[in-house]
């Protein structure tokens, strides 16, 4: 059975379904999770957080969206990202301020972040794939620049320099907007 069967099934509640998802994508999910949270004992309770997100989730599957990889990921990555952005509130804890305005962007706000998003997606998009791959695994995955380097049998300084030369070209691309 092919994964786009494996999705449909899980759409109409099927364990058997979730289990064979999980056990196709493990490793992925694995490296995705690594890359971004290094205890072990987080990374289990993340994979446990993507279990359940993808189990909660899986009426919102839209094959005309996505692939079941790319979804996957994407779950996975944000799923993570979660984890690390609550790790880093427990470490600091806030006293509320009723007199601080509400952190949450307003209309105008997100409709200003939504055409920024656009605009670097067009960017990156006019990168080669090799680029591409490179400037998500560092700023969307999270990954270490040594993690990259020694994944790609190179030096911590060239991977360094990849980026940097990929930064100053969206920045070109985006009119000096990039950051």
């Amino acid at each position: 059975m092919d994964l786009w069967a494996w999705m449909e099934r899980l759409g109409q509640d099927d364990h058997e379904a979730l289990e064979h998802l999980l056990a196709h994508y493990d490793g992925m999910l694995r490296y995705i999770i690594s890359g971004m949270l290094s205890d072990p004992q987080d990374q289990e309770d993340c994979l446990a957080q993507v279990r359940a997100k993808l189990w909660e989730g899986r009426h919102q599957y839209d094959r005309e969206k996505a692939s079941p990889t790319t979804w996957l990921t994407a779950l996975c990555r944000n799923t993570a990202y979660d984890h690390l952005r609550a790790q880093r509130r427990r470490g600091f804890p806030e006293e509320l301020d009723p007199r601080r305005p509400d952190p949450a962007p307003g209309p105008e706000e997100k409709v200003l972040q939504k055409e920024r998003i656009q605009r670097l997606q067009e960017a990156l998009d006019k990168l080669s794939a090799w680029d591409r791959a490179l400037f998500y695994r560092k700023y969307y995955y999270l990954q270490s620049t040594a993690r990259i380097a020694a994944e790609l049998g190179t030096t911590e300084r060239a991977v360094e320099g990849k980026l940097y030369r990929i930064r100053k070209r969206l920045q070109t691309l985006l009119g000096g907007d990039a950051t």
